[in-house]
């Protein structure tokens, strides 16, 4: 299934005529991009460690390791975003099937959930960075999800690690569309994004920022009812637009029982949403959705190799970045062939994205050596109701039980308290201490 998949998002031929209409100043000799991708790749499901072990087992590989790094490197942005778009579009068409009688979140809009990854310190590989002392970051991406399907239909990669967020929106605002449903977090509260998402018929749901956009009231704070975290209030606003005109919002104010890890106790949302169809706590618990976002973005980093640390090259890490979500879209489709084979959400299933990454890492290497590669080339011309029907009757052989999520309540938050460093440098022998029963506190 994984291969299928993967021969689907990332066909070679496909591939290079995407590097071709979208390289810029960027070319290709010996080394195709594809082989560029198909190496990447094979780092992001965790096949290979390294993308110099990649390289070293890579059959025929045209160029020197140093070659390769040269041309990851190279890779502008814009290709990386083109290509983890051109994928969604080639892998929407095979998972439409999947989702067939599952409801939208909010019928009527296509919901995206926006927000910020800063790619985390890399080594300091790079010459000008060996004598720091500090961290170099090597860039961050606005990711686009959307919860309907579970895919990231869209990403702004930017090298500027210290770039604010909402100087990295203009290109997402530019590919809004009417009918869509914006969620963000406060870092997206301003006058120049809210104003364009509503002149382009878009909705949105946004954390208040304390200092924009700064509405105007035009009523009085009303009491709504209480939804599980808390109170719900809400008034109408104006929000001033980028342009001088004026946005009508509703600001839901959520007085919550318990502060947030920030300690804050009051959330407040802006929303242009029509108050005819979408109450103010139904607007209050869509924005908990957002965490969905997050929860993603942790599946990148622990099932896949999101997150290169010895690709410190800004463009380099990026790309490896793109590749991750691209294989994390695989790993979704993946999951919902498996999911609609047995109607797992009938039975309330939830699938794990952990155990579905480790079957393919544990099948997937064998498979290639045992499987020569004119055998799947039958599959290139396959159309995606074709394909959709060919993972369906693979993931029939699935075994869900194997694949299941195992959810568990919140930890419990221990406060350790301070001790002197002498106790905290004691160590014991656990043999003995199960012996005994418990810890000789005066060893």
């Amino acid at each position: 299934m994984a291969r299928l998949a993967l021969q689907r998002a990332l066909d070679p031929a496909w591939v290079d005529a995407l590097f071709e209409r979208e390289r810029g100043a960027q070319y290709q000799r010996e080394l195709l991009f594809s082989t560029t991708v198909e190496l990447m790749s094979v780092v992001a499901v965790g096949l290979r460690p390294s993308l110099h072990a990649a390289a070293q087992a890579y059959p025929d590989l045209p160029v020197s390791v140093q070659a390769l790094y040269d041309k990851v490197k190279r890779t502008e942005p814009n290709l990386v975003r083109a290509l983890v778009t051109g994928s969604v579009e080639r892998l929407g068409d095979v998972i439409t099937p999947f989702l067939q009688g599952n409801a939208p979140l909010v019928p009527g809009y296509r919901t995206r959930i926006v927000d910020g990854n800063h790619l985390p310190a890399s080594e300091k590989r790079l010459k000008p960075l060996r004598a720091f002392r500090g961290a170099a970051m090597p860039g961050q991406s606005l990711v686009v999800y959307d919860p309907d399907s579970g895919l990231v239909v869209d990403m702004e990669p930017c090298e500027d690690a210290h770039s604010q967020e909402r100087a990295v929106m203009p290109p997402l605002l530019e590919r809004s569309h009417p009918g869509d449903l914006w969620i963000a977090d406060r870092n997206f509260s301003t006058r120049m994004i809210l104003s364009e998402w509503d002149r382009r018929g878009c909705a949105f749901i946004v954390r208040e920022h304390g200092r924009t956009p700064n509405p105007a009231p035009l009523d009085e704070l009303t009491y709504r009812g209480r939804i599980a975290t808390g109170a719900v209030f809400e008034q109408c606003v104006a929000i001033p637009g980028a342009t001088g005109q004026k946005v009508a919002s509703r600001r839901i104010e959520l007085q919550l029982y318990k502060p947030t890890d920030d300690g804050e106790m009051i959330l407040r949302l802006l929303t242009n949403l029509p108050k005819e169809h979408f109450s103010a706590r139904a607007i209050a618990r869509l924005y908990s959705k957002r965490w969905r976002i997050e929860t993603m973005f942790q599946r990148l980093e622990s099932v896949l190799h999101s997150e290169v640390k010895t690709l410190g090259h800004p463009r380099a890490a990026l790309f490896a970045f793109g590749i991750a979500i691209l294989a994390y879209n695989v790993l979704t489709v993946l999951q919902c062939a498996v999911s609609a084979a047995h109607d797992l959400v009938a039975s309330g299933i939830e699938l794990s994205p952990f155990y579905v990454a480790v079957e393919v890492r544990a099948h997937y290497a064998g498979m290639v050596m045992a499987v020569p590669t004119k055998a799947w080339q039958r599959y290139d011309a396959m159309c995606a109701s074709e394909l959709s029907k060919l993972l369906l009757q693979i993931a029939a052989y699935a075994k869900p039980k194997t694949l299941r999520k195992h959810p568990r309540g919140p930890k419990k938050t221990v406060k350790k308290g301070y001790v002197a460093g002498a106790v905290a440098r004691r160590h014991v022998s656990t043999a003995r201490v199960l012996k005994d029963g418990a810890v000789n506190v005066h060893l």
